[in-house]
């Protein structure tokens, strides 16, 4: 019977696949003491203790400390309390080394100087409050004046990131360049005109209509799927639909003044910092991306300027 079997040290060792040494160790310390020693002196051991060996094999593998595996083999404290404990401690360390390899990924990928590390290293460590005023503060400048605006108060929320309790790396490093492009104050002051012309457009009668960008957007999607050159006779329908409909949202008549008040437009929302905000932003927010502007953007600016007389002097 196994209760009446006992292995010599060596035999425990080769069960256990723990070396004769850490065996004598863990015996010594009284966490799988001999169960009795043969005529000659020699230690043996019976099947509970090659039960408790494997245990603290296992345990030991799981980072768990020497002494909390002492109060689990003597049934001091419930295995699960400890695993409980342990697991929560490790989605911390977790939490921390993926934190560490983003910044250093970051670092790496940009050559970063010893100033520019240490900033990411500070981005990387902010706390929710810490991030949500950094952003806060982002979004209260483009947005100054304009919140009563009926459109904003969704279009603040959809510009809002949440970094997850458990970010992935890639939430992280897309943590780490949002954040920086919410203290750049050249795409502050982007966002800003972008956010006054959006109020602009929509400051007339009635209900709440596309602006500039998605009107564009809308129209030259099928040309640019076609690679239709801009500057072909083929894109004259393309340029005339874009800026009638444009000027019967903005209740103005298409001329020459709405195509240049409509590349003014244009040339503020080109920015390609903001589709990479956008797409930043749909990381954090386990979102889908839906396409940055900028090509449609670059190919409808290019065909309108084309066919827009400029003004003399």
């Amino acid at each position: 019977m196994d209760g009446d079997t006992r292995y010599t040290i060596g035999e425990l060792a080769r069960r256990t696949g723990l070396t004769v040494k850490a065996i004598r160790f863990y015996s010594d310390r009284g966490i799988a003491p001999p169960t009795d020693r043969s005529p000659a002196g020699y230690r043996r051991y019976d099947a509970e203790a090659v039960t408790r060996l494997e245990l603290v094999r296992t345990l030991r593998e799981l980072g768990v400390d020497l002494a909390t595996i002492r109060r689990v083999v003597e049934h001091e404290v419930p295995l699960a309390e400890v695993a409980a404990t342990h697991a929560e401690a490790l989605a911390v360390q977790i939490r921390v080394l993926r934190l560490r390899r983003a910044v250093l990924s970051v670092a790496a990928r940009r050559r970063s100087g010893a100033a520019e590390v240490d900033d990411l290293h500070r981005l990387a460590q902010l706390s929710a409050e810490q991030r949500e005023h950094l952003v806060g503060d982002f979004l209260d400048t483009v947005f100054a004046g304009l919140r009563d605006q009926p459109t904003y108060p969704g279009i603040v929320v959809s510009m809002t990131p949440e970094l997850p309790d458990e970010p992935t790396a890639e939430q992280v490093e897309a943590w780490l360049e949002l954040a920086e492009l919410c203290r750049d104050p050249g795409f502050r002051a982007s966002m800003r005109r972008l956010a006054q012309q959006h109020a602009a457009d929509h400051d007339v009668p009635g209900l709440p209509r596309p602006d500039a960008v998605a009107v564009v957007r809308d129209e030259v999607a099928p040309a640019l799927a076609a690679g239709l050159d801009p500057s072909a006779p083929e894109a004259d329908p393309v340029v005339a639909a874009v800026t009638s409909r444009y000027a019967q949202l903005s209740g103005l008549p298409d001329d020459a003044a709405l195509r240049r008040r409509l590349l003014d437009r244009l040339t503020v929302a080109n920015d390609p910092r903001r589709d990479r905000y956008l797409d930043l932003l749909s990381v954090l927010n386990g979102w889908s991306t839906g396409g940055g502007v900028t090509p449609a953007l670059d190919w409808f600016s290019r065909a309108l300027h084309a066919r827009t007389p400029q003004p003399a002097g």
